[in-house]
C-alpha cells in the first residue's frame, strides 16, 4: 500500500529492529586471515604498503595465531616469501621450504585450526611469473606438474585446503588427481576460479616480492571486462574436482560474485584484496572516511553479492568491531 499506510522506517527506528530484520550477517567464521611468511626473517616485520600487516618468520606465527583462534576466524592462509629464487620456482614444493615450514608449526600449536596454502610459483621463481617460461611465454601443461606438487608437499605439511592461484588450464584436475594419489584424498582445493588481471595487487605484490620482471600476466588471468567467462572458468574448476571456487578480486567485480553464486554448486569465496584494504587504510589515515564503517560495509557487500566466505586482511579488526556492536 502507498504512503501514509507503508512506512518501511518503522523497522530502521532502533538497532534492535535493525539487528532483528537484517538480510546479510557477516561473522568472523567467514573470514580468513592472509598470511606472509617470511623465510628470512627472525620476528615480524611491518609491511609498509599494507599497514596493520606483518611479514612473519616460518616459526614466529604464535602470536597472530592465537589471535586468530581467539577471535573465531574461519582460518588463515598462507604465502611464502623464500630466501632464494629459480626459474622453476623450486622453493614452492620442497619440504623444508617456507610455507611447509610454517603450516607444520601451525598445525602443532593449533591443531584445528583451518588452514590454506596459496598454490603458485610467482613469489619463488626468479622472474615472478606463475610458471615454467619459454622465453617470455608462460607454458600451460608443464607448469601442472610443478604446481600439482607444490600443492602434495603442502598437504602433507598439514594444509587442509589446497589453493591454486595461478589460472592456468587443467590445474584443478591435475593437483586432484595427485593429491588423491598419493593418499591425501581428505586435501580439498579451493580454487582461485575467476582471478582477473586486477590492478588492485599492487600492495600484494610489494609484500610477497612477486611482481613478474618484465611484462604482465594478462595471458593467464582473466580479463576485467568479462563477466560469462568466469562462469566457464568456475564451472570448469567444479568439474575438476573444486571443493570451493573463489572470485578475485572481490569489490569492482560484485556482479561477478552474484553471478557465480548462481552457478556455482560449491561453496563460494570472494578475496577482499590488497589494493581494496589499502584503499581503506588511505581514506582512513587522511580522515575522508571512518576505516571500521568503510571495512564493514565493503566486506557485508561481498557476503551480500553471495560469497559464503572472505579473505580480507581487515578479518581480525572486523571480528573485534562486529564483536563490539
Amino acid at each position: 500500500m502507498p504512503f501514509p499506510e507503508e512506512r518501511p522506517r518503522r523497522l530502521r527506528r532502533t538497532a534492535a529492529l535493525r539487528n532483528l530484520v537484517r538480510e546479510t550477517h557477516l561473522r568472523p567464521e567467514q573470514m580468513i586471515l592472509p598470511l606472509f611468511i617470511d623465510e628470512q626473517l627472525s620476528e615480524p616485520r611491518p609491511i609498509d604498503s599494507l599497514p596493520g600487516q606483518f611479514r612473519y618468520p616460518s616459526g614466529g606465527t604464535g602470536a597472530i595465531l592465537d589471535a586468530v583462534a581467539a577471535a573465531r576466524l574461519g582460518g588463515v592462509i598462507f604465502f611464502g616469501i623464500p630466501a632464494s629464487k629459480d626459474p622453476e620456482g623450486s622453493g614452492a614444493w620442497i619440504e623444508e621450504g617456507v610455507v611447509q615450514k610454517a603450516l607444520r608449526n601451525a598445525r602443532q600449536a593449533h591443531p584445528e585450526m583451518l588452514l590454506i596454502a596459496d598454490v603458485c610459483l610467482c613469489e619463488y621463481t626468479s622472474h615472478g611469473h606463475c610458471g615454467v617460461l619459454d622465453g617470455e611465454h608462460v607454458l600451460n601443461d608443464e607448469t601442472l606438474e610443478l604446481l600439482a606438487r607444490t600443492a602434495v608437499s603442502q598437504a602433507r605439511a598439514g594444509a587442509d585446503l589446497v589453493a591454486p592461484s595461478d589460472m592456468m588450464d587443467g590445474r584443478v584436475g591435475r593437483i586432484r588427481r595427485e593429491l588423491d594419489e598419493q593418499g591425501l584424498d581428505q586435501t580439498g582445493i579451493l580454487a582461485y576460479s575467476a582471478k582477473y588481471a586486477s590492478g588492485f595487487y599492487g600492495p600484494f605484490r610489494d609484500a610477497a616480492g612477486s611482481a613478474p620482471a618484465f611484462g604482465d600476466r594478462r595471458a593467464y588471468q582473466m580479463d576485467p571486462a568479462n563477466a560469462r567467462e568466469a562462469e566457464r572458468e568456475i564451472l570448469l574448476d567444479e568439474e575438476e574436482g573444486a571443493d570451493m571456487v573463489m572470485v578475485k578480486p572481490a569489490l569492482a567485480y560484485l556482479d561477478v560474485i552474484a553471478a557465480a553464486r548462481e552457478v556455482a554448486g560449491v561453496p563460494l569465496a570472494a578475496y577482499n584484496v590488497s589494493g581494496e584494504y589499502a584503499m581503506v587504510k588511505a581514506a582512513a589515515a587522511a580522515g575522508f572516511g571512518d576505516e571500521r564503517v568503510l571495512a564493514l560495509e565493503i566486506l557485508t557487500a561481498i557476503v551480500r553479492a553471495g560469497a559464503d566466505i572472505v579473505l580480507t586482511y581487515h578479518a581480525l579488526d572486523a571480528a573485534g568491531w562486529l564483536a563490539a556492536e
